[in-house]
């Protein structure tokens, strides 16, 4: 059986699946990949379902060996790629043969890289996933000297890419109303709109805290009386001092704190991925607008398997091929001094 053998690793390396949802009632939350695009792009490059396990790498990656041959794809977070000092395209799939040596260094931008393989990371799963859930000790960070088995691949072909939209540097992020944004005035749901936010450094797998210069938000009825109910993923909710934090997928299951609202799943990326200093806001929309977004475009492999393409393009595969400049000058064939080139 192949294998990637981790001969040196990040402190934030874990195997991420989809997690194991369906717990919440025991008290355990979903967890699973921080940029479930991310998860979705990689099943796409490599022609296989989300169910196959990933390393996830925050902030940083490490030093990989390959046990056999394997096919890879790298996503989310674009990290700094080598194979045997060869520079790798990130979004895209690549051939490693036995014994070679693959070097991820630190994010360019975002904070969640992923290296996929064919044939998926095949550790013993439990409750269903094979994802490193630490918060509920649930496996462990990947570290130097760990073996991770690889399954049976199916037909990924190395050399192609996905070209993906950016969201690891902030920007525009979607909310539905949740369980207490009416208890938030007009006003104050309008001042939460209006601001820009920064990513605090104080975050993790299990939520972000966001910082603003404005003054604290607070539910002006009831939020002292809230019952704690169950939370999910994506809501974004308010401490006693007025701070919002966004959950993430190793979040709590239960809370108190008022929630404003809750980040549609199509967006929670943006904010996982947002390294602190990132800046972003947020837009209300309806529940019906974010379904109908979903069901347009989607949310898993499928969404992206129409967008792969070759890395290098086939000459006789472009139609409007007289429209690329295909030499970028000429000379006389003579040298500075004027002597033949030859």
């Amino acid at each position: 059986m192949s294998a990637l053998l981790i001969l040196a690793a990040g402190p934030g390396v874990t195997l991420q699946d989809r997690g194991r949802p369906g717990y919440l009632a025991q008290g355990l939350s979903r967890g699973g990949a921080a940029d479930a695009l991310a998860l979705a792009e990689g099943a796409a490059l490599l022609g296989q379902t989300e169910d196959c396990a990933a390393v996830e790498m925050a902030m940083s990656g490490g030093t990989f060996e390959v046990e056999g041959d394997l096919t890879i794809a790298l996503t989310g977070a674009p990290m700094a790629a080598t194979l045997e000092g060869v520079p790798l395209a990130w979004n895209a799939t690549h051939r490693l043969g036995q014994g070679q040596r693959l070097v991820i260094g630190g994010a360019k931008a975002g904070v969640y890289g992923y290296l996929h393989v064919a044939g998926g990371i095949v550790t013993a799963p439990v409750m269903g996933s094979r994802s490193a859930h630490l918060t509920a000790a649930l496996g462990a960070a990947v570290g130097s000297g760990d073996r991770l088995p690889v399954g049976k691949a199916g037909p990924a072909r190395p050399g192609v890419g996905i070209a993906v939209a950016d969201r690891f540097n902030g920007g525009t992020v979607r909310v539905v109303p949740s369980a207490q944004t009416g208890l938030f005035s007009a006003a104050e749901r309008d001042r939460f709109s209006a601001a820009t936010f920064t990513r605090d450094a104080r975050g993790n797998r299990q939520g972000v805290r966001l910082v603003h210069d404005g003054a604290p938000f607070a539910a002006t009825e009831g939020q002292l009386s809230i019952v704690s109910e169950i939370i999910v993923p994506g809501d974004i909710q308010m401490t006693g001092d007025g701070t919002p934090y966004v959950l993430l997928p190793e979040c709590q299951t239960m809370g108190g704190y008022p929630r404003i609202g809750t980040v549609v799943p199509q967006d929670l990326p943006i904010v996982a991925q947002a390294a602190p200093g990132t800046r972003f806001r947020f837009r209300f929309v309806s529940r019906e607008e974010a379904l109908a977004d979903l069901h347009r475009h989607g949310c898993g492999a499928a969404r992206f398997r129409g967008a792969i393409r070759p890395l290098l393009r086939d000459p006789g595969d472009i139609a409007d091929l007289l429209a690329y400049q295909l030499i970028g000058g000429v000379t006389a064939g003579a040298d500075l001094d004027g002597e033949d080139g030859a």
